[in-house]
């Protein structure tokens, strides 16, 4: 089992609900793919073949749906989306955004299983961003 959060992700388990996604082979490395998830749109960015993130799909500059055709990439250590429309650096792991400390990209924990994407959500609330 592989789990990738940001540290601020590490809820207690009662509090997240894990939604399969799509297979682990079903993704490209380096490449995203957006999924509805309860309501939710969410970029699956494959970055290895054990490395899968998921961020909101909503470019937090714009609030355009795009990011799963976000530019992967990374700064020293850290994997990096960048936005398709203004080109702002996001910390695929925290969110943080490089460019511009006002903004931050929503992440969300992802476990790897039996060759299975999971997303946890937050359990029983909607986690959709207002326009």
């Amino acid at each position: 089992m592989t789990v990738l959060t940001a540290p601020e992700m590490h809820l207690a388990a009662d509090t997240l609900d894990w939604h399969t996604v799509c297979g682990v082979a079903d993704l490209e490395v380096a490449w995203g793919e957006a999924a509805l998830i309860d309501g939710e749109q969410v970029a699956l960015i494959k970055v290895s073949a054990s490395e899968v993130y998921a961020v909101s799909h909503r470019d937090p500059a714009t609030g355009a749906h795009v990011m799963a055709r976000g530019i992967v990439g990374n700064k020293g250590w850290h994997r990096t989306l960048a936005s398709p429309l203004h080109k702002e650096v996001y910390d695929l792991a925290t969110g943080e955004c490089f460019t511009d400390p006002a903004l931050s990209l929503r992440v969300y924990p992802v476990r790897l299983r039996d060759g299975m994407v999971t997303v946890g959500l937050p359990a029983g609330a909607a986690v959709g961003i207002a326009a």
